[in-house]
């Protein structure tokens, strides 16, 4: 492979920048355009060594007449011992945009080629260096806005899942051999290498394993993308005023004409370490008015797409029963919220209920309630979740292939067609990994890496 190099830290100005190079001829590149103590090629491995950038006479080797660029210090790290398994060299320079530009240019010169996105990653991808879980996890985890996020890719990256689908595949594994051999030894009566009934407790271990993760991408999408919490409630009782206090900004428009939120409002917000994804619904009630009425099933909608419903209410208004028609609320959390406690200050609300002023800001009881139940139901310390559509996907395919399996054995079908469904279950997960992937699915896992990563 050609010998790569890019700016690893984010674009524009800083203290420090740090230019990556890796590849075969990167400490011999490096070593053209560096001045220390001594020669990078001499430069034993996991080492840091300060010098001087500098360009000689004749673009690539130094001589007496030189260009100092800038003072640097030149990491160096060892096939195979590196991030992507290739020599890699770190430069850290000062964060001039000028000082960043010159050096990748005199690397060009000197025979580095720029990298594309995520070709670090991809190289140790390509070199054993992780599985395509653990490369996606480097993603996410640069990518990570909260602690839940961070604490999730890092698991993935440590390899969480890869050891959970390696552990998966060796049983799905033995379930073929067993499979191939009362194939191979068919005409052996005398011989069963393959009892069903071992078989198909086994199928059923695994499509429960299957399904946990499965299961499991419904708390892993809400850390990534947010949970989803819908403010729910009739007319002018604070659902806007609400949504601002939460955020701390004038998000959402807030009057006292009813109707005044036509369409849902949405914003995020962390809270304990975690992303919430609020929605300001329109308030909920009988109308004539069409374009409320479209609102209004919007409302509906989003209360049925929510993890959480915030059910705000006015203890100055008549109660109305809203929740019983929200479709498939059952298993969601509902945090009964009175508001205006700044207007009927000795007002008690219901049991287990909250009473806040939206308008004084006073919703810090609201936080709590959330933050406690996230806690509580996406949890991921002690299991391994999945939070990536593909492997969510491909865990699908694994899943309808086992069941295919169930199926045969209970209906006593030939070996042959268990193998095919066994084969398509590992082919699935395969893909997961990387184990069995086209080059097309690489090209678009990695493109979407920034450059230097």
């Amino acid at each position: 492979m050609n010998t790569i190099c890019a700016i690893s830290t984010p674009y524009g100005s800083g203290g420090i920048a740090v230019i990556r190079v890796s590849g075969e001829d990167a400490i011999a590149i490096v070593d053209t355009l560096f001045r220390g103590r001594k020669s990078l090629a001499e430069a034993a491995a996991y080492t840091v060594h300060y010098g001087e950038i500098v360009k000689g006479e004749n673009g690539k080797v130094k001589g007496e007449k030189y260009e100092v660029l800038d003072q640097v210090l030149a990491s160096v790290f060892r096939a195979p011992h590196s991030f992507t398994g290739e020599d890699v060299v770190e430069i850290a320079c000062h964060g001039s945009m000028y000082i960043q530009q010159t050096l990748l240019q005199w690397l060009v010169d000197a025979g580095c080629q720029l990298a594309k996105a995520g070709e670090f990653t991809q190289r140790a991808f390509l070199n054993g260096k992780m599985d395509l879980t653990e490369a996606e996890a480097v993603a996410d985890l640069i990518a990570a806005q909260t602690k839940a996020e961070k604490d999730l890719a890092l698991s993935q990256l440590r390899g969480g899942i890869s050891n959970e689908l390696a552990a998966l595949r060796e049983r799905l594994l033995t379930f073929t051999s067993l499979i191939e051999l009362e194939l191979d030894f068919a005409d052996h009566e005398e011989l069963e290498f393959a009892d069903r009934t071992q078989l198909n407790a086994l199928a059923n271990e695994i499509d429960s394993t299957i399904g946990a993760l499965v299961s499991s991408f419904k708390t892993g999408n809400a850390i990534k993308q947010g949970i989803p919490v819908a403010i729910i409630g009739a007319p002018n009782v604070g659902k806007s005023t609400l949504l601002n206090a939460l955020l701390g900004e004038e998000r959402a428009i807030v009057s006292d004409i009813q109707g005044t939120t036509r369409d849902t409002i949405e914003d995020t917000l962390v809270l304990g370490g975690m992303l919430f994804r609020f929605i300001d619904t329109a308030g909920m009630r009988v109308t004539n008015d069409t374009i409320e009425n479209l609102g209004i099933e919007r409302s509906r909608q989003a209360a049925q797409r929510a993890a959480i419903i915030i059910h705000l209410q006015d203890p100055t208004q008549d109660a109305s029963d809203i929740l019983s028609s929200l479709p498939d609320i059952q298993e969601k959390k509902i945090i009964h919220v009175f508001n205006k406690a700044d207007i009927l200050p000795s007002f008690t609300p219901p049991e287990n209920a909250i009473y806040i002023s939206a308008k004084n800001g006073e919703v810090g009881s609201v936080k709590e309630q959330l933050i406690s139940f996230a806690k509580e139901q996406f949890n991921t310390r002690n299991a391994v979740t999945i939070s990536n559509t593909r492997h969510y996907e491909s865990l699908v395919r694994a899943q309808e292939a086992i069941h295919r399996v169930q199926d045969g054995l209970s209906m006593q079908i030939s070996g042959e067609f268990l193998s095919m469904d066994l084969q398509d279950c590992l082919t699935a997960l395969g893909e997961i990994t990387g184990q069995i992937t086209s080059q097309e699915v690489l090209n678009n896992i990695f493109s979407k890496f920034c450059i230097g990563k």
